[in-house]
């Protein structure tokens, strides 16, 4: 199933369903108990919003070894976790904004995994009883930044810089789903999820043991080696097999005009 978060000019923001190109509303609660509404209100009639609203964004580095080489950095023993904040989070078709004292912004493609059940200390074995669904994601970096600085919020955590979406599939195989980004329809970022160093099931087993995954927590599981800058006037498109594509533009801050 994939759930969405919508709005319509006669509808505040809300989840739903996608039946083929219908919405449908839910009503309820996604990560608990929930009723599906007939799906009968034409896609392009609605305004998508991201998928989810998180409390918390853990992010995954180097868990591709060739985006490890390319960064020249080697691939760690274990998870190397950061965060970004939510107010980073944007939906799709809304824009990437470059700000005034951005150095080099560039483009990340993962796949998120949504949690749907609190949950700590989760065995590799029971992570998929923890997952709502899974989504896509743009870990947008400021990589001058990200390199000047000991931690990474700065570079990571510019407003706009999680676009997420374009909904949640619940029905979704992690073993070999191919992520490809492209800029302006050029190809920059293409790979299989099978060559991620940390599985799905090890980094929510990771993360648990010392913090609490909750409901609506999203899991950026590291992006693959072909990431590039970003100029204004770009339009990223970043798809992941199985569950669809995320499009966003990219625009300068008013502020640097």
């Amino acid at each position: 199933m994939k759930i969405i978060r919508y709005r319509t000019p006669r509808r505040k923001a809300g989840y739903g369903w996608l039946l083929e190109n219908k919405v449908g509303p839910i009503k309820g609660d996604i990560f608990g108990s929930f009723q599906r509404g007939e799906a009968k209100t034409s896609l392009n009639r609605v305004e998508l919003l991201a998928p989810v609203e998180p409390g918390k964004i853990i992010c995954v580095a180097r868990n591709y070894a060739a985006h490890a080489a390319e960064l020249n950095n080697s691939v760690p023993e274990l998870p190397v976790l950061f965060f970004k904040p939510p107010t980073a989070v944007i939906g799709p078709g809304e824009a990437i904004i470059l700000p005034p004292q951005a150095k080099q912004v560039e483009h990340e493609a993962e796949l998120v995994v949504v949690i749907g059940k609190a949950g700590r200390w989760i065995e590799p074995d029971q992570a998929k009883e923890h997952i709502l669904g899974y989504t896509i994601a743009n870990d947008v970096t400021d990589r001058i930044f990200q390199r000047e600085d000991l931690l990474w919020t700065r570079g990571k955590g510019f407003d706009t810089f999680a676009p997420i979406g374009p909904w949640i599939e619940t029905d979704f195989n992690t073993a070999d789903a191919i992520i490809s980004c492209r800029v302006n329809g050029d190809l920059r970022q293409m790979a299989s999820t099978r060559e991620m160093v940390f599985l799905v099931e090890q980094l929510i087993a990771f993360a648990s043991s010392f913090m609490t995954l909750m409901p609506g927590d999203v899991l950026l599981t590291g992006t693959p080696e072909g990431v590039s800058k970003l100029e204004a006037g770009d339009t990223v498109e970043i798809e992941i097999e199985g569950i669809g594509k995320l499009t966003n533009p990219v625009i300068l801050s008013e502020r640097a005009q």
